[in-house]
C-alpha cells in the first residue's frame, strides 16, 4: 500500500477533495437510512449494528481510506443523535453551523498545536484577538479584559475556581441548588471545601438566602458562583442583586453563562444578563447558543493579569531568552498542552454573521421556544411548567404520573421517534424540550406534542389517539 497523503501544504488539499466527497456522501447517506432525529431499537440495536458493520477495527490488511470512511461514518451517521433534526431536543446540544464545521476541517488540516508559537503563529494571534473581542463584549467598560478558549463550561468553571483559589488560598465557594455539576466536581478536583448550598425554590437563587450565608461565613474568603442559564430550566440567577450582596460582604462572583451568555449578541434579549460584567469571571458556550462544533468554551476575566497565575514555565516551549526576543508565550494560555485552534470556528462565524446575524439566530429560537410554550397552554392533555426564559420548555402530559412520563420519554427513544430530556422540578418529573434548531417550524412542534400526545395515550388507555 502507497504511504496516504497528508492533509497540510500545497499538496493536502488536492489529497483531501476527493476524500471530503466520500464523506459527505456517508454523511447523507447515513441520515437517510436513519431517518429521524436517533436510530430505532435502543442500545442493545444499535450496539448490535455497529459493531457488525464496523468489525474487524483493527484487520490484518487495510480496506483503503474510501472504504474505511464509507463504512465508519456511515454507521456513525446512522446510529446518531442528530441535533440538527428538529425532534431532536433534549439537551443542550447545538447543531453546529455549516460553515463552522467547514472551518473545523481546516483547523484539523492544518493541525497547529496552540502551546507554542512555533507551532501556530498566526493562530495564537487569531486565538488572543478573538478572545480579546469576546471578553470585551462580556466587560465592555474594562481596559484590558481577556478570555480563555477551554473545551466547555466544565473546564472554564474549574479554571474559574483555580484562579480564585491562586489568589485567596482555599476560597470556600457559594452556589445555588441550581448550579451545575461541575461546580461541585471543580472543588473537589482542586481540594476546596465542599460548596455551600444556597436553596433555589423558584429555579433561582433565593437573595435573602445567599445573604444569611454570606453573613454567616463574612470571615472567610467567599467566591460566590451565579447561574445565568441553568442546565434544567434556562433560568437566570438575579445577578444584580447577587453582585450587590458580592460587593457588599467582600466576596468575589463567578458567572456561569454557558447556556445564556451569548444572549449579549441580542438586543432583544441582552438585558436579562444584566450585572454580568460585575463578575471577576465569566464561563460562556458557543457551542450551545453559538451553534458552533464542540468544544467551544470560553472564560473571560476583566483584566488580563488576572490569567497571571496559570503561567507556567517549559524551556523547550517558552523559554525565557525566546519570549525576551519577542515569541508569545502561550502555556498560560490553557491548563492543556497540545490543544486544538478552537478558535477558528469561532473566529470564521463572527465575521461570516457578525453581531446581527447571530442575533437573528438567537432572537428566532427563542421566539421557537415561546411558540412551543404557547401551543403546550393551549392543548388540555398537557401543562406547562412556566414561560421560557430562554429556549427550555418544560412540560408534561396534564394526568401522567412520574413512571409513565419516563416511560414515554424511553419509548420515543427506543422508537427513533424523538429526543426529549427529564428533569425533576418541585418533586415531579418533567420532560424537557431544548430548542436549539433555528430551523425549527411550527410543524415541527405540533408533530412533538402530538407523538407525546400519542404515546401518553398508547400507554395510559392501550391505544393511540387518532
Amino acid at each position: 500500500m502507497p504511504t496516504p497523503p497528508l492533509a497540510g501544504s500545497t499538496t493536502g488539499p488536492a489529497a483531501l477533495r476527493p476524500l471530503i466527497d466520500t464523506v459527505l456522501t456517508a454523511l447523507h447517506d447515513g441520515a437517510q437510512r436513519r431517518n429521524g432525529p436517533l436510530p430505532t431499537g435502543g442500545p442493545e440495536t444499535v450496539t448490535h449494528h455497529t459493531r457488525t458493520t464496523t468489525h474487524p477495527l483493527i484487520p490484518d490488511h487495510g480496506t483503503g481510506p474510501h472504504e474505511a470512511l464509507r463504512t465508519l461514518i456511515t454507521t456513525l451517521t446512522e446510529g446518531a443523535a442528530d441535533p440538527a433534526h428538529p425532534l431532536c431536543t433534549a439537551h443542550l446540544h447545538t447543531p453546529p453551523l455549516a460553515l463552522a464545521a467547514a472551518a473545523d476541517l481546516a483547523a484539523s488540516a492544518l493541525n497547529p498545536s496552540m502551546d507554542s508559537w512555533d507551532q501556530a503563529p498566526a493562530a495564537a494571534t487569531l486565538e488572543a484577538d478573538t478572545a480579546a473581542a469576546l471578553a470585551a463584549e462580556i466587560y465592555p467598560h474594562h481596559r484590558t479584559p481577556d478570555a480563555l478558549i477551554t473545551t466547555g463550561g466544565t473546564e472554564a468553571n474549574q479554571l474559574a475556581l483555580l484562579l480564585a483559589r491562586e489568589r485567596h488560598g482555599p476560597v470556600q465557594t457559594i452556589c445555588g441548588a441550581n448550579a451545575h455539576h461541575s461546580i461541585t466536581r471543580a472543588a473537589w478536583l482542586l481540594g476546596l471545601p465542599q460548596p455551600l448550598v444556597v436553596p433555589a425554590p423558584t429555579g433561582v437563587i433565593d437573595p435573602t438566602a445567599l445573604h444569611d450565608t454570606l453573613i454567616r461565613h463574612h470571615h472567610r474568603h467567599l467566591l460566590v458562583i451565579a447561574t445565568a442559564g441553568t442546565t434544567d430550566t434556562g433560568r437566570i440567577d438575579p445577578l444584580t442583586d447577587i453582585a450587590e450582596l458580592c460587593a457588599t460582604y467582600g466576596a468575589e462572583l463567578h458567572i456561569d453563562a454557558a447556556y445564556g451568555g451569548a444572549l449579549l449578541l441580542s438586543p432583544t434579549h441582552r438585558h436579562k444578563l444584566h450585572g454580568l460584567d460585575r463578575a471577576h469571571s465569566v464561563t460562556l458556550d458557543l457551542h450551545k447558543l453559538g451553534w458552533q462544533p464542540a468544544p467551544a468554551g470560553i472564560l473571560a476575566v476583566p483584566q488580563h493579569t488576572h490569567l497571571d497565575p496559570l503561567h507556567h514555565h517549559a524551556p523547550y516551549l517558552n523559554a525565557d531568552d525566546d519570549t525576551e526576543a519577542g515569541l508569545p508565550d502561550l502555556l498560560g494560555r490553557s491548563l492543556r498542552t497540545t490543544r486544538r485552534p478552537d478558535v477558528l470556528k469561532i473566529a470564521v462565524t463572527l465575521k461570516a454573521l457578525g453581531r446581527d446575524g447571530l442575533a437573528e439566530l438567537i432572537d428566532r429560537t427563542i421566539t421557537t421556544a415561546h411558540h412551543l410554550a404557547d401551543l403546550i397552554t393551549k392543548d388540555p392533555t398537557l401543562d406547562l411548567h412556566d414561560q421560557p426564559t430562554i429556549s427550555t420548555v418544560l412540560f408534561r402530559p396534564t394526568h401522567a404520573d412520574d413512571h409513565t412520563v419516563a416511560t414515554i420519554r424511553r419509548t420515543l427513544l427506543d422508537r427513533g421517534h424523538a429526543v426529549l430530556g427529564r428533569t425533576r422540578i418541585d418533586r415531579r418529573l418533567w420532560l424537557k424540550a431544548t430548542l436549539l434548531n433555528p430551523h425549527t417550524t411550527p410543524h415541527d412542534l405540533r408533530t412533538l406534542l402530538d407523538l407525546v400526545n400519542n404515546t401518553t395515550d398508547e400507554l395510559t388507555k392501550g391505544h393511540p389517539r387518532r
